[in-house]
């Protein structure tokens, strides 16, 4: 008998080069049992797929967008008009939240959205009871879990940052007099990439790691930790009832050493088993909320972070599945694959055979090629790690080659490149063939011209295997 956890949901991002189409993601959505979607915009193909679904849906406002709404009610009253109560209303679609913002306070962003959060939170909370939905649709804004921090290094020791302490305590306050939820995202895959000396077992859940004991409270896994540590900040100000999301959790498959295949069902599986047998954690205990990041892979995502950015998906860019991965909500206990997906040709753009690496056009055209398409799976420790020389430049020009729709010219490098009917996927590394172009009835340029990512020489001389 299938059964169904409260709230598991998924975070589905669009920053591909070839997305499936709405209609196709909403089904993978639905036969796999996921009750809540995270959207990052107010995307309306998206939305409007998402009618009659009866999926939650938490829509969201990109922190492009915060200055906006923080300074005017009207531009709230307007996007709350056009985005919320219009998809309910006219469509069906079950908006169940909004997302001010998407971690606005990290540490990296410098306090560029420190002035602008709050009063935007505020004037979408004003609008959305302005639009009569103040009972059915809530505000909320997903935060990295930089936003606390602990003074011990134990769960106990949490609090808010010091440097947005007061801030922090106000939205806590509003999110608390309007009876909205603090949204989370906890990510142990990256404490364990930025940390070398981080205890690799200490990220899972299978209770091999030693534990931290903290008073009488032993914690065998840096989820519950965490998460307890923001439950003790909660407390620690007066909140200690106010309802927990985990907006964002997962683990990347490529791009990094730690970011695999095994890993990532590891890690995954053992969240869902965990937030399935509705324990909690020790400082709270019942159902955990939390949406899986992400759905599918998103090839167009920044690489700043790190190159595993493009591959958090449970699901590949075509909706296949890259492991068994039981979410408790089918009746196989297995991912099931998107359905109808249609490709481009069966066929790829490699270097000639006649070609010589030595050839001064290779460097550049590598370079190019990876600029402006998706190189990440090769490098130290990926999926594509063990190609030689020549592999690695094939699966630079047939990355841009298929990110091109296949056009001829978009395999013209000059006398280095050709097209070839035969699958040059070698083992674990795949050469990708896309699925047809879906641009939701808008035209794009494809193959135009493009700004390349300039990339450092070094990584060239990497992929070419001169260093």
């Amino acid at each position: 008998m299938a059964f169904t956890v409260s709230g598991i949901g998924a975070n589905w991002g669009t920053q591909c080069s070839h997305p499936l189409p709405p209609d196709a993601v909403v089904r993978l959505l639905r036969d796999n049992g996921f009750q809540r979607i995270k959207l990052f915009d107010a995307d309306y193909d998206a939305l409007r797929a998402l009618g009659k679904s009866g999926i939650e849906v938490m829509v969201g406002i990109p922190n492009d967008m915060l200055l906006t709404m923080a300074s005017s009610v009207k531009a709230a009253e307007k996007w709350v008009a056009k985005n919320v109560s219009t998809h309910l209303t006219t469509n069906n679609v079950n908006i169940k939240y909004v997302a001010v913002g998407n971690e606005p306070f990290l540490e990296t962003y410098n306090g560029s959205f420190l002035k602008t959060t709050f009063p935007a939170l505020q004037n979408v909370q004003s609008a959305l009871i302005k639009a009569g939905l103040g009972t059915t649709v809530k505000v909320t804004i997903p935060l990295n879990a930089d936003v606390y921090e602990s003074s011990t290094g134990y769960p106990s020791g949490g609090d808010f940052r010091a440097d947005i302490h007061d801030l922090m305590l106000a939205i806590v306050k509003f999110l608390s007099d309007n009876g909205a939820p603090f949204t989370v995202n906890i990510y142990p895959f990256i404490s364990l990439y930025t940390d070398a000396n981080f205890p690799v077992e200490y990220a899972f859940f299978d209770e091999k790691a030693t534990p931290v004991t903290d008073g009488g409270t032993s914690y065998y896994n840096m989820f519950d930790a965490n998460y307890d540590t923001l439950v003790w900040a909660l407390q620690k100000n007066g909140f200690g009832n106010l309802p927990i999301i985990v907006g964002e959790i997962g683990w990347p498959t490529d791009g990094d050493r730690n970011a695999n295949i095994v890993y990532a069902q590891r890690f995954n599986q053992g969240f869902m088993t965990h937030i399935l047998g509705g324990k909690g954690t020790p400082m709270r205990p019942g159902a955990v909320d939390a949406y899986l990041f992400s759905l599918i892979d998103e090839d167009a995502k920044s690489v700043q972070p790190g190159n595993f950015e493009r591959h958090w998906g449970i699901f590949n860019y075509d909706g296949s599945a890259k492991y068994q991965l039981n979410l408790g909500a089918t009746n196989s206990g297995a991912l099931v694959a998107a359905r109808g997906v249609k490709y481009l040709d069966q066929k790829w753009c490699v270097m000639k055979p006649s070609a010589k690496l030595e050839d001064p056009q290779v460097s550049p055209s590598v370079s190019y090629a990876c600029g402006l398409a998706d190189c990440t799976t090769l490098g130290y420790g990926t999926s594509c790690g063990n190609l030689d020389a020549r592999g690695n430049v094939s699966y630079a020009f047939n990355s841009y080659y298929q990110r091109n729709n296949q056009l001829d010219g978009a395999c013209k490098f000059p006398n280095v490149s050709m097209i070839t009917k035969t699958d040059p996927s070698v083992g674990s590394c795949k050469f990708p063939v896309m699925i047809q172009p879906y641009y939701g009835g808008t035209e794009r340029t494809v193959g135009s011209l493009q700004k390349p990512v300039i990339l450092a020489s070094g990584l060239i001389l990497f992929l070419l295997k001169i260093l």
